[in-house]
């Protein structure tokens, strides 16, 4: 089913509260100063149901110049806009700045609703229609349907009705498959259940039990209960208007402006990189750090502007515009947003996020203002390579780049395919890299390899983790295996024995080093397994200790952090060991050491090597296989 949310919008005391009581028989003025004072103050919220049975929410938002902020809370995720004018009035200024806001919104689909037309002078309402054609040309609503209502007598309400079902048939799907954004409009405490907040579900899905996180202040919040229109749900979906209680946090920790959304969805900025137009009829031009109230969401903040390609913007122009916030904000690419002068305050512009994750640009660089362009217009295979480009140390994930580029799940998916294929993107265990940071994380591992081998050139090479450790500690060993089997297949390392080395790296001797190798090698088959000799019994002196480095893995095995074996007869010892278990299910330390004929410590040293290579478990006293 579809989930449609309609909003109003208009001039102070032009019948928007009243229009919405006969659209619903409900009031959404609650607040006891609303009702002295004839005029909305905050937002409200009802819904009622289209002949087609499709349920619609609705917001009520004030009029009043004062209340702007509130207009704007109210405006977030509207599907479609009843734009309310008085008949005896016209268009009035809140009107222009209203429709200013949904422009810069863009919002798609409304209806000009024109009220108190019942007694009204015919030849008078006539002027006032022709006004309001005039004063809409060139935004959104200049072609849509203009039906008269009379909101006491109910004259028209039916007809409005049956626009905004016809309306509600050719409105999008929402996104339901992203990860889930709700932009928190209001929060307060019922007694009994704890803190309740609520706002439109932008995306996503929200279920019972859900654990999800507010932002920017990173708290976690466990999803207590669920009401749509006032029902009881088990689960709220993109679209719907939505009061979710929420378990262990405080109402004073939550505020107007937060964001409910999966956790790790989103990342908080205190820069935006912007595209910003200035209405028409304003006189105000918009300077390098000029202070302005940006409004996104249901957010209002503090914040400076840079322009980037122009000195200043002048009215009915468009610029990219690189914004400094004074505090933290969670926001998408594609999110728009209104922007205010701040003293005196005033409506100037507003638009659409380009970027969230950026950093400081100076004006006029040809490479940033293209760069812009791209992610501005660019398709959306375009703008998921910049994407990648631009995260360097970062292995994204498709929900990572849903969050960031707004796309759906399918377009990602399917532009990433393309990607691959174009040897653009590199995939490490459902994550994603560009390839030019990918042959970048290559070419470190290369240079550290040549490094080691000229510092240790009797050593065959380095564990994942000191490669890790040293060129990629972000990334997990089991993405570094991708990244090393690639560049195995490739013939640029080799691996042996789980040491890494480069791919025509060899460890050559001399001739006193080929001496002290065949010592080793003579000494530890002398022993046998009835005596476990330590690198002190071997190393007489550093040259020893080189050579037997080298040897570690390959023709020689370490048991502990001391005691080596020649590696024939650790195999001996293995196979021994493991065909005992085999035959007998089990085997103890008594019958291990009569069966390679040495003592009770050199078996323990043995047996406790392979428990701790997962050959073997210890069950009290035996040890069966692992």
């Amino acid at each position: 089913m579809k989930n449609i949310i309609i909003g109003t919008a208009g001039h102070i005391d032009h019948g928007k509260t009243t229009l919405i009581k006969a659209l619903t028989g409900r009031d959404t003025d609650t607040l006891k100063e609303e009702k002295q004072r004839g005029i909305s103050i905050n937002l409200g919220f009802t819904y009622f149901d289209l002949p087609s049975n499709k349920r619609a929410g609705i917001v009520d938002v004030p009029g009043h110049e004062k209340f702007i902020k509130n207009m704007l809370a109210g405006s977030s995720g509207i599907d479609i806009v009843l734009l309310v004018i008085a008949c005896d009035e016209g268009v009035m200024p809140q009107t222009i700045e209203h429709l200013d806001i949904l422009n810069f919104l863009d919002i798609k689909n409304g209806i000009i609703v024109l009220t108190k037309c019942q007694n009204a002078d015919e030849d008078f309402k006539e002027l006032v229609k022709e006004d309001i054609r005039e004063k809409l040309d060139g935004s959104f609503l200049e072609n849509v349907d203009m039906i008269e209502v009379d909101s006491i007598s109910g004259y028209g309400i039916d007809k409005l009705i049956n626009k905004i079902d016809d309306i509600s048939n050719v409105i999008g799907s929402k996104k339901e498959d992203s990860p889930s954004r709700l932009n928190i409009d209001r929060v307060f405490s019922v007694k009994g259940f704890g803190t309740v907040i609520t706002g439109t579900l932008l995306e996503g899905k929200i279920k019972i039990d859900d654990e999800l996180q507010i932002y920017p202040k990173g708290i976690k919040a466990k999803i207590r209960g669920i009401q749509v229109h006032g029902e009881n749900v088990e689960v709220a979906y993109a679209g719907q208007r939505t009061a979710i209680n929420i378990s262990n946090v405080k109402v004073e920790e939550i505020e107007r402006g937060d964001v409910l959304a999966d956790i790790n969805s989103l990342e908080e900025s205190k820069m935006l990189d912007v595209k910003i137009s200035l209405v028409k009829h304003t006189n105000k031009e918009l300077k390098h750090w000029d202070r302005l109230k940006l409004y996104h969401g249901t957010k209002e903040i503090l914040c400076r502007a840079v322009p980037l390609d122009k000195d200043y913007i002048k009215n009915n122009e468009s610029a990219y515009v690189q914004l400094r916030l004074e505090e933290g904000i969670v926001a998408k690419k594609g999110d728009r947003f209104v922007i205010r002068t701040y003293s005196p305050m005033e409506t100037i512009g507003g638009g659409v996020i380009i970027d969230t994750s950026v950093k400081k640009h100076k004006k006029f660089n040809s490479k940033v203002i293209e760069s812009l362009r791209l992610k501005e217009l660019g398709k959306p295979k375009d703008i998921i390579e910049e994407y990648l480009k631009q995260n360097k140390e970062r292995y994204l994930t498709i929900k990572e780049l849903m969050s960031y580029t707004g796309l759906y799940e399918s377009v990602i998916e399917e532009n990433m395919r393309i990607l691959i294929e174009d040897d653009r993107v590199i995939e490490l265990n459902n994550h994603y890299i560009h390839i030019d940071s990918y042959k970048n994380l290559e070419e470190n591992i290369l240079d550290l390899l040549s490094c080691y081998h000229k510092k240790n050139r009797l050593k065959k090479g380095m564990s994942k983790e000191e490669i890790r450790s040293k060129v990629c500690p972000d990334l997990k060993i089991r993405d570094l295996d991708v990244v090393i089997l690639k560049m195995e297949n490739e013939k640029k390392v080799n691996i042996i024995n789980k040491l890494i080395s480069s791919y025509d790296f060899n460890v050559v001797l001399n001739d006193n080093q080929k001496a002290i190798k065949l010592d080793i090698q003579k000494k530890l088959r002398q022993a046998g397994l009835s005596s476990i000799l330590t690198v002190d019994d071997l190393c007489v002196n550093n040259n020893y200790k080189e050579v037997l480095e080298s040897m570690i893995g390959y023709e020689i095995e370490l048991l502990d952090e001391k005691h080596i074996i020649d590696k024939d007869n650790y195999e001996i010892a293995k196979y021994t060991l493991i065909n005992y278990i085999k035959e007998n299910n089990s085997i103890t330390l008594a019958e291990y050491r009569n069966s390679i004929n040495s003592s009770r410590k050199n078996c323990l040293i043995i047996l406790e090597h392979f428990d701790r290579s997962r050959v073997t478990k210890r069950i009290e006293d035996k040890r069966v296989m692992f």
